[in-house]
């Protein structure tokens, strides 16, 4: 018989007939001549120079990066591995020890840049993504796009491969560009394609300065692949870090601010994005409480306490409508904050007095662009500071005392009086209404947040993610008096950011032992639920509730408005909108992924229970998930 038919092939005797054979295929290949080039097969891809010739590197270009990169004190570099990055990823993990950066693995550039969103507004510092090419930049820009309408810093890392006669393979070519950062300039801040290591170096350390000063905002260096390889060499220099000071406001403007304010019957003061740090938050409480005037938090994120007794964000119409002055700080849309949209006549119809003084201190007038138009309406302000108002507020908190005398002092105190009385009768007004539908089933969005309050409200704990579509209850309910512990949503209102970008928030709170908690709208999940397993992979504890009501619900009832209009009944609405046939078991899902969940849970004697439960596994270091079946709103 033949050994091939009576003898197991030998491992070691066939490797080594196939190293033997592969060397004379390529003593023998014509591609080996000198002077031919290799033919490519479409599909394949081909080595670098350096494998082929078996050179070794000792000190790539990407180690140097990394010494750059650490030199910012970076945490977390979040990415979806990549060819075009592969090779700055290799120098993190080994020369670098992957810690900071530390690699955090994403499955999906989306899902990076989110999480990089969420965990600059804990830390109002950047992390960095890596993105892969022409693809991947695509995959982030609706990231990009929320963190740069959210003001938030993100330094985003994109590689190519400039140089055409470097680039590895058709793919190669498809994923590379002449001006690959063009795609999102319109929604960035500055962006750089550094072409030697002397100058990424400068490039890198320029884009953490200008990511952090206000307007705070993404950023993106498009890093070749070509400068990631070659040798390093010696005498590279990087430059030092030093982050401009905050833009403060013109002095005469701030003195005119606090006259108009001191002098003010009925002051009001209303608040988007202005409290960047711990200490803007204090700065604000501080000048509302001088004033004793009401405060108006729109709550892009936390801005003032929601049981301030000057507190008015539920009784927003009102203030408005009672105010003589009004000051803006950091708020998107001042216009439409003093102006209600009326759908029926197509108009808008002020909320303010004729003769009210609008004020607006804000560092969105120093940077405008003119494609994308989140800068919304142009406001009619009285005076107008084009200033980072966080950095003004101690001398608009200084000129304001300089102003005020023993009467007026009394006057302030009865205003604060009769704002305390109103703040008071609005809180005793939500908690009453929270009790409608406390026992039905689906679960009410009220209940959902007493529950999770009740059980969270003695722990050092932090919401990471927008509560509009639930009812606003945490803010009407629970007692927020510290700057994390209500960071907002998604900037540009684009869906997908919930998931990372509560991971991102987490990773921030990790090291400080905070319990950190999702309420994640279902629609908004299912375009990123692959971030449940980094989050498994990466032990990071979140608490996750899902706000299942098996619908997008929002979109729901926009169709159910156009069909009253169009006299057409509401019946087949949620055909489009609806997330149901098969019902979605976000459980099953998450379990899958290495979470820990329960659910889905429709009786609402079951949550409290099941939230204990889950909260044990995050104190642990672990995430977890509880799915509940809940009412639309």
């Amino acid at each position: 018989m033949s050994r091939t038919e009576k003898s197991p092939i030998d491992r070691r005797g066939f490797l080594k007939g196939a190293a033997a054979a592969a060397a004379a295929v390529a003593g023998t290949s014509p591609f080996a001549r000198a002077g031919q080039s290799e033919q490519i097969t479409p599909g394949a891809q081909t080595t670098s120079s350096s494998s082929v010739q078996g050179e070794t590197i000792e000190r790539p270009g990407s180690d140097f990066m990394v010494d750059v990169i650490k030199t910012l004190n970076v945490e977390f570099l979040c990415a979806n591995p990549s060819d075009s990055m592969a090779c700055l990823q290799e120098s993190i993990i080994h020369y670098g020890g992957n810690q900071k950066p530390e690699w955090i693995t994403c499955v999906h550039e989306e899902a990076s840049v989110a999480m990089a969103n969420g965990y600059a507004k804990i830390e109002c510092k950047p992390l960095i993504v890596c993105a892969h090419g022409t693809v991947g930049l695509q995959h982030a820009a609706m990231a990009i796009y929320n963190a740069y309408c959210d003001r938030a810093p993100v330094i985003v890392l994109l590689g190519n491969t400039l140089d055409a006669a470097g680039r590895r393979g058709y793919v190669n070519w498809e994923h590379s560009a002449r001006d690959e950062a063009a795609p999102v300039r319109d929604f960035t801040k500055w962006d750089d394609i550094p072409m030697s290591l002397p100058s990424f170096a400068e490039s890198m350390v320029r884009a953490y300065t200008i990511a952090m000063t206000p307007p705070l905002m993404p950023v993106v260096l498009v890093v070749d692949t070509k400068l990631q390889e070659k040798p390093a060499g010696q005498g590279l220099r990087i430059p030092k870090l030093t982050v401009p000071s905050p833009p403060q406001g013109d002095s005469e403007a701030v003195e005119e601010v606090a006259r108009r304010l001191a002098a003010a019957d009925y002051p009001v003061i209303v608040t988007g994005r202005s409290a960047r740090t711990p200490e803007g938050l204090k700065r604000l409480i501080e000048l509302a409480e001088t004033l004793q005037a009401g405060v108006i938090d729109q709550y892009f994120r936390m801005n003032f306490p929601t049981r301030h007794p000057l507190n008015q964000f539920r009784n927003a119409r009102a203030a408005l409508a009672n105010a003589d002055v009004i000051l803006g700080l950091e708020v998107e849309d001042l216009y439409g904050t003093l102006n209600s949209y009326d759908a029926r006549t197509d108009t808008n119809v002020p909320l303010t007095k004729p003769d009210a003084k609008i004020l607006n201190i804000t560092c969105n007038d120093l940077y405008i662009k003119s494609n994308y138009q989140e800068f919304q309406r142009y406001p009619d302000a009285d005076l107008s500071i084009a200033a980072d108002s966080e950095a003004t507020m101690p001398a608009l908190i200084d000129a304001v005392n300089r102003l005020i005398t023993s009467g007026r002092k009394q006057t302030f105190q009865d205003r604060g009086t009769k704002i305390t009385e109103v703040t008071r009768r609005d809180l005793e007004r939500d908690r009453t209404e929270a009790t409608y539908g406390w026992n039905a089933s689906p679960i009410s969005t009220a209940r959902v947040s007493a529950e999770l309050w009740a059980q969270i409200k003695d722990e050092d704990w932090s919401l990471v993610n927008d509560v509009v579509f639930f009812g606003r209850w945490p803010l009407r309910l629970w007692d927020m008096n510290k700057h994390y512990q209500y960071i907002g949503g998604r900037g540009g209102e684009g869906m997908g950011y919930g998931m990372p970008g509560t991971v991102g928030a987490a990773l921030a709170n990790k090291k400080y032992g905070r319990l950190t908690v999702n309420i994640q709208g279902d629609g908004d999940m299912m375009y990123n639920i692959g971030t449940l397993w980094s989050a498994a992979h990466h032990r990071v504890p979140l608490l996750t509730i899902m706000h299942n009501n098996r619908a997008y619900h929002n979109e729901t009832m926009a169709i159910q408005r156009l069909s009253n209009v169009h006299n057409r009944g509401i019946d087949s609405c949620k055909i489009g909108t609806a997330l149901d046939d098969p019902n979605i078991d976000y459980a099953k899902v998450a379990q899958g992924m290495g979470v820990y969940a329960e659910g889905p849970i429709s009786d609402p004697n079951e949550l409290g229970p099941a939230l204990r439960r889950a909260i044990d596994v995050v104190k642990k270091g672990q995430p977890a998930l509880i799915d509940v079946i809940t009412q639309p709103r």
